[in-house]
């Protein structure tokens, strides 16, 4: 089939793990539509639901045993998209095999396994991207070319990711339709029994992605929480080892539309950032103010499929031996030690959590 996409002479060529959510509405979507991705393979122990993306999106092969996908010769790297307790111990696998790894966020449960793992892909050579997609929207990226050139030293960084109560309205809308299966394998328990670890995994990695991408590492965060009639809310203290501080909410969810930004204050400028819902696939708005010249600077920023643009940094980084643009496994490691820490703090009424301090897993 003539999908009218045209792609460059040498692609990487990838094995996909799951045909979950994630999968079927970014990376799936993401392979077909990369200049530089080649969709090598597909995996899941569920055979409907294969054999359906299998004739959307026409891999060479499919498995559904993962290690007979790594065991195959023209699998050059995998996409790992599955339920985060599997993250880890996938991504081992695929070391183990010499397969460079596309881990979806968050990288995994724990800061011990998620060390472990970056020990393994380093000793082996190989790669490993985590799949933050946000350090892909060209309006983020713009904001943060501006910031490292003109702001001067930074004071302030506020950031806020509020999932909105007509999200799921909007997602039905402009999401393709997304299919599943009774063969699903899915991790033990139910994910979603404790909200607040499921709502820091899942949406506190973002907020804190954002942050480390604009301003480096965190030293140290104090957090407050309240859970009321549905919502939960984190308003997150934090000081950055450059000597910036930050503000940052998390709150799942409210009445309003779609709220996610951030604003940074330097000497020499501001930077404001209203971010989308990722499933419009807009570029966030910036308005990049210059206190030198006195202007202020939009982009247009017209790319928005940050899951693509996130899939060719990857495979550029592995065929071109170009720097890894996207989050690296010391990123990863990062923000769960941001995400431990902030559930750290709030048992401990607020106090302030060394992020260097923190271990285990949520």
């Amino acid at each position: 089939m003539n999908r009218n996409v045209k792609k460059e002479d040498r692609c990487l060529r990838v094995g996909v793990l799951g045909c979950g959510i994630i999968n079927q509405a970014a990376h799936l979507i993401g392979c077909t539509k990369a200049r530089n991705i080649h969709l090598q393979a597909v995996c899941d122990v569920a055979e409907d639901l294969l054999g359906k993306m299998a004739a959307m999106y026409e891999p060479d092969s499919v498995y559904t045993e993962y290690e007979k996908m790594l065991a195959d010769p023209q699998v050059e790297a995998v996409i790992i998209g599955v339920g985060d307790q599997f993250h880890v111990p996938c991504a081992k696998m695929a070391a183990e095999a010499g397969k460079h790894i596309f881990l979806e966020k968050p990288m995994g449960v724990s800061i011990e396994e998620c060390e472990e793992l970056k020990s393994l892909v380093e000793s082996k050579g190989l790669m490993l991207q985590v799949g933050h997609m946000k350090r892909y929207d060209a309006g983020l990226q713009y904001a943060k070319q501006f910031k490292e050139q003109k702001m001067g030293e930074i004071t302030t960084y506020k950031g806020w990711y509020c999932d909105s109560v007509g999200r799921y309205t909007l997602t039905d809308n402009v999401m393709p339709v997304l299919y599943s299966s009774e063969s699903m394998r899915k991790p033990a328990g139910n994910p979603k029994a404790v909200l607040d670890h499921y709502y820091l995994l899942g949406h506190g990695s973002h907020l804190f992605d954002t942050a480390l991408f604009f301003m480096g590492e965190i030293d140290r965060v104090s957090a407050r929480y309240v859970h009321r009639g549905g919502m939960h809310s984190w308003l997150i203290d934090c000081d950055f080892a450059c000597g910036a501080i930050g503000a940052l909410d998390l709150t799942v969810a409210i009445a309003q539309q779609w709220h996610e930004g951030c604003e940074i204050y330097g000497t020499g400028g501001t930077v404001f950032a209203k971010t989308y819902n990722p499933w419009e696939f807009r570029s966030s708005v910036v308005e990049c103010y210059d206190r030198e010249t006195d202007l202020c600077t939009t982009p247009a920023a017209y790319d928005g499929h940050f899951y693509r643009r996130e899939l060719e940094g990857f495979a550029d980084s592995i065929l071109n031996h170009a720097p890894c643009t996207g989050a690296t496994a010391d990123d990863g490691i990062q923000v769960m030690r941001a995400l431990i820490a902030t559930y750290r703090s709030v048992q401990e009424a607020g106090a302030w959590v060394s992020l260097k301090d923190t271990a285990g897993g949520l």
